[in-house]
């Protein structure tokens, strides 16, 4: 076991049997890949294993519309393999109820729980230099899209709102730097200024959306490679994870927020500035799955932004961090002072970086869609 206390044994044990696990439970794990909610790996003597997790209800402010709509998505993708003779045990995530029928739990605490199977013979990739396997994580988030396309989007909650809307988030990010909270301005004037002369660009594809050039999708929101599970042996794409920000919301925003970190020459907090770029054969591998998967299902429209929806992710979740960092790191997990600026420095570089090769990415976009 990792980090093990008598508290968070005996709260897993109370969790997984409001869940109706009929085992003798044996031991857990933390997964600490995530920014936002407590994850943990749950074994028991049978052998089976469960992802159990406590959610950030500063972030998630109304978990159980959160939980419905996961449960409503993959339920329908479910449905949708079945009908159409799919395997489909591997492929999507299933998560546990309770006794009377829910898909979470409140403790005494307040705290909220959720518990889902664990899908076998799977590997995650923080960060991946392989294009086969970033060919097959844009894969698997085209056919998320194209699997829920027939969805109702009218009846997804809006668990966050205003998550990408890049106009919002400059304005907290103003909001941020007024009051200054952590009274950590004064470290970055510079920074600032960089995301001030990405605005204009970096809004286009929200405002573009407001005017109605682009219709609304149901989309994941936070499609980071690591939110794909992939065979471990064949390492093809198996099941998209994480689904806490599926709401409605835009395709270059999807394919923008995984070129953010699929095609990046370097972490996301990259101390050395000068390692940071678009690496075009990222770009290119993430691209190919993602426009093949979706076969044809976007408006000229959606594909004439998607290279520009990837520079506006990188400048969206820069801010945020910035922002972020203004307020006393109060909204992403750190697992260092200042990371939350570290992450805001990198995701400017990478910005700017797709400012002067933005007309290459759409052109290798616009070959893919023919």
């Amino acid at each position: 076991m990792s980090g093990l206390t008598v508290d968070e044994t005996q709260i897993l044990k109370e969790v997984c049997a409001l869940f109706q696990i009929k085992d003798e439970f044996l031991a857990w794990e933390r997964i600490n890949s995530g920014h936002i909610n407590v994850t943990y790996e749950v074994r028991f003597q049978s052998g089976k294993r469960y992802i159990v997790q406590k959610i950030n209800t500063y972030v998630f402010k109304n978990p159980v519309e959160m939980m419905q709509n996961i449960v409503s998505v993959t339920e329908f993708i479910r449905k949708k393999m079945q009908t159409s003779g799919q395997e489909v045990g591997r492929r999507v995530l299933q998560y546990l109820q309770t006794v009377d029928g829910n898909y979470y739990v409140t403790l005494k605490d307040g705290s909220f729980w959720r518990c889902c199977h664990f899908i076998e013979r799977s590997v995650s990739f923080l960060k991946t230099e392989d294009l086969s396997v970033i060919e097959e994580a844009g894969k698997a988030f085209g056919e998320f899209q194209t699997h829920l396309a027939d969805f109702p989007v009218q009846d997804l909650h809006i668990v966050i709102p205003h998550f990408h809307n890049t106009v919002k988030r400059y304005e907290a990010l103003y909001e941020a730097v007024k009051k200054d909270e952590a009274n950590r301005l004064r470290e970055v004037t510079d920074i600032l200024e960089g995301y001030k002369k990405l605005e204009s660009l970096a809004t286009k594809p929200y405002r573009l959306y407001q005017e109605k050039f682009l219709p609304l999708r149901v989309t994941h929101n936070d499609t980071k490679t690591s939110n794909v599970l992939f065979d471990a042996e064949t390492k093809k794409r198996l099941s998209v994870i994480d689904l806490d920000t599926v709401m409605p919301g835009l395709v270059a925003f999807d394919f923008g927020d995984a070129i953010r970190i699929s095609a990046s020459t370097a972490g996301e907090d990259e101390k050395d500035l000068s390692k940071i770029a678009l690496d075009f054969d990222k770009y290119q591998a993430l691209t190919r799955g993602f426009v093949k998967a979706l076969n044809g299902r976007m408006t000229e429209a959606e594909t004439s932004t998607l290279a520009l929806g990837a520079l506006a992710m990188t400048a969206e979740c820069g801010a945020r961090f910035l922002t972020d960092y203004l307020n006393g790191d109060k909204y992403f997990r750190i697992h260092y002072p200042d990371q939350n600026l570290a992450r805001a420095k990198c995701h400017l570089v990478l910005a700017n970086d797709m400012v002067s090769k933005l007309d290459k990415m759409q052109a290798i976009v616009d070959e893919y869609c023919r």
